[in-house]
């Protein structure tokens, strides 16, 4: 086993899934190694965690008593980083959605408790404008008039396609950031919202999905203080731990980006509050 120690610090440099194949020896020591080293496993656990935290994008409520199909829904959704809360009831739901803010609710009809036309109804009363996109397998045009009556942004029928979810997702967070045009430029700085590039003052500045959304949120409220609440919510699922230090993690990789050769820096640290996205102070 010497010379798998020797060649383990290796191995720990790669990303996890492809760790056990750079370590040079039999599959079967391969395996040995995954489950008699401690540290091996360590490693997995929290390379797999922080891949996980740094991928999602967007915060989205899925309120759908069907099991099967909320597995299914939520699964593709975490796949193009989104970040994912699950309802099987319109009333809990509901309670989510005041407690929390999302980019997008996904919303089912037949729910029990409370159906999805009272719970849409509800929020809107309650002036929660988070767009709302209705799953249902009622495909009469009454239903679909009664939905959007009721305050839906969207409807979808079921069965549908999940590229097309995923689109109308899509389409329902850029109305609702009003970002018309695919780009946002402030202080010399500007974001491609369609290709995920950002560049400053012409040069180009490579960012992880989660420092794009970030920046991102940062750029979409240009000299306002955003409270560390505020990026949680925006950026991690209600499992996020708000005592952790990773948001001060990020804030600090994103400033060694976008600030790297220019005098002035463009995220502020407002103490005791939160951030500030300006270029003065």
């Amino acid at each position: 086993m010497l010379p798998l120690i020797e060649k383990f610090p290796l191995c720990l440099c790669l990303e996890h899934r492809y760790a056990i194949d750079q370590v040079i020896c039999p599959k079967r020591q391969r395996s040995l190694l995954l489950l008699t080293h401690p540290f091996l496993k360590f490693f997995i656990f929290f390379s797999s965690f922080f891949r996980n935290l740094k991928r999602q994008t967007m915060r989205i409520l899925l309120i759908e008593d069907d099991p099967k199909l909320s597995g299914s829904i939520t699964k593709h959704l975490r796949a193009e980083s989104f970040a994912v809360d699950i309802s099987a009831d319109g009333k809990k739901g509901e309670e989510l959605a005041h407690i929390n803010e999302y980019d997008v609710i996904l919303l089912d009809i037949m729910l029990p408790h409370q159906d999805g036309w009272t719970t849409c109804i509800n929020l809107r009363q309650a002036h929660i404008l988070t767009p709302i996109l209705m799953l249902t397998a009622l495909d009469d045009i009454d239903d679909k008039i009664r939905g959007l009556d009721g305050g839906a942004d969207d409807y979808l029928p079921k069965p549908f396609h999940i590229g097309e979810l995923l689109a109308r997702i899509r389409a329902l967070a850029r109305r609702r950031t009003e970002v018309h045009s695919t780009t946002i430029e402030h202080f010399g700085l500007r974001l491609d919202i369609s290709t995920h590039r950002a560049f400053r003052n012409g040069q180009e500045i490579v960012l992880s999905s989660k420092e794009f959304s970030l920046l991102e949120l940062f750029m979409m409220h240009p000299d306002k203080v955003i409270t560390r609440e505020t990026i949680s919510e925006h950026l991690w699922d209600m499992n996020f731990e708000p005592r952790s230090n990773v948001i001060e993690s990020f804030i600090r990789f994103l400033r060694q980006k976008i600030d790297k050769g220019f005098d002035t820096s463009l995220i502020q640290t407002v103490r005791g509050v939160g951030y500030r996205f300006s270029d003065h102070e």
